[in-house]
């Protein structure tokens, strides 16, 4: 569901988890910040209900959601692969996350979720976005700087990923990682060769690591797919919908774990949630695990 940020952004809950707005710390935003510019972080934002988006985001996501009036939906579901998939994690003894394109902080953050079962949980927050930098950092003044980071960096480029001080400080890549690619490979262009790009993050990670991963695709309705995703067009990263096979040889050198790549990903016997009866659903998640 890095400009490509947005993995999971904000879903509007104030009572559940309260960051400042964008009003509210614009003087501490960077200059470089371009607000007449579409950002996928804060149209994720608009589009979950959030309140962290200017007016140029809110006009470019209405526009995708006159293409694809579901969409909100499906990025809703989203964020419940993300809480699943932590969890399922962090109850086979994962206890680092380094979870690549974040997007702005919510209530249900990766850290917040792995800490609900296990507290010594360390992890590393990746987005190439400035304002989810700030916000990241005003997370950090309730957070253990031991156990949690933030740092800015693209995921077109992996290695400055892998080693960032900021990512060192809490992830030990001798132990086993759950690398997390939760909707943001869609913001690589094929150009950008986001197969590479996943095989040179798998390449770093020991045995017995986890690739959590979810991805946009159009095959709920290719049409209607790709005309919402032109409207991504002029936004900081473009949107790529992708087949279910595309996204699946994303999976390359990890072993699908069950259920699969599907578009409702319930492991473990989870409760079930309203949100596993949507029909329409423009995308997939699965969880894989490294030889």
């Amino acid at each position: 569901m890095t400009s490509i940020s947005a993995g999971h952004a904000g879903e509007g809950d104030e009572n559940a988890w309260r960051l400042p707005r964008l009003d509210e710390i614009e003087s501490r935003l960077p200059t470089r910040i371009d607000t007449t510019v579409p950002h996928t972080a804060r149209i994720y934002d608009y589009l979950l209900g959030g309140k962290n988006n200017f007016a140029v985001d809110r006009a470019t996501a209405d526009t995708i959601v006159a293409a694809i009036p579901d969409l909100p939906v499906s990025l809703r579901l989203n964020r419940l692969f993300l809480r699943r998939a932590v969890r399922y994690a962090a109850r086979r003894g994962i206890r680092q996350f380094l979870d690549i394109g974040t997007g702005i902080p919510t209530s249900g953050n990766t850290h917040e979720v792995a800490h609900e079962i296990a507290p010594d949980a360390r992890v590393a927050y990746v987005d190439n976005d400035p304002i989810v930098l700030v916000h990241g950092r005003a997370l950090m003044t309730d957070a253990d700087p031991g156990r949690t980071t933030f740092t800015q960096a693209d995921l077109r480029a992996p290695e400055d990923i892998l080693s960032a001080p900021e990512v060192l400080e809490v992830i030990d890549f001798d132990r086993p990682v759950a690398l997390m690619l939760v909707a943001i490979l869609h913001f690589i262009r094929d150009d950008e060769k986001p197969h590479d790009i996943v095989a040179r993050l798998r390449d770093a990670l020991p045995s017995k690591s986890m690739l959590l991963l979810s991805h946009a695709s159009f095959d709920a309705n290719p049409n209607q797919g790709r005309k919402g995703a032109e409207g991504w067009k002029n936004a900081s990263a473009e949107m790529t919908m992708r087949p279910y096979d595309e996204i699946r040889a994303m999976f390359a050198g990890f072993d699908l774990v069950e259920p699969g790549l599907r578009t409702h990903w319930n492991p473990d016997g989870e409760p079930e949630h309203p949100l596993d009866e949507v029909e329409n659903v423009w995308g997939y998640g699965a969880v894989g695990i490294k030889p």
